[in-house]
């Protein structure tokens, strides 16, 4: 199926920028692509689409956005068993650790992970790491 769900939370528009890039890779391929906010999404969604991306910034001591993000995805971890999914955002601090943390959560709910790392860029997505998010977009076109 080449349609792509991504799912993002966006404080300072640094993933908001990451998910509309790995949505312009996506359609380049001529996927058909939905971005959603957290509310948007369930479960119940996942039957719609090959492949969803799911984006979060680091918060406070490295975790994801508490109000929104986080029980959308807590809610989602129990369906993730097999679904074909793909991890990213930005940070300001730290070394990365939430999305390590995060990956891991995914791995231990049997998820199928695209790229085991997930996608992180420090700050700003420069030209550069906007390609980089294109190129997820691209590949999870074709996944």
């Amino acid at each position: 199926m080449n349609k792509v769900a991504i799912v993002y939370w966006s404080g300072t528009g640094n993933t908001e920028t990451m998910a509309n890039c790995i949505a312009e890779g996506a359609r380049e391929t001529g996927a058909e692509v939905a971005l959603m906010g957290p509310s948007e999404f369930s479960a119940a969604r996942f039957s719609e689409f090959g492949a969803v991306a799911f984006g979060c910034p680091a918060m406070g001591s490295e975790a994801l956005e508490e109000a929104e993000f986080e029980p959308m995805f807590s809610g989602l971890e129990s369906t993730l068993s097999g679904k074909r999914i793909a991890l990213f955002g930005s940070y300001g601090w730290g070394d990365g650790q939430w999305m390590r943390d995060w990956c891991a959560r995914c791995e231990a709910a049997n998820a199928n992970l695209y790229e085991e790392d997930g996608l992180t860029v420090n700050e700003a997505p420069d030209m550069a790491a906007q390609e980089v998010c294109r190129e997820l977009g691209r590949k999870l076109a074709a996944w």
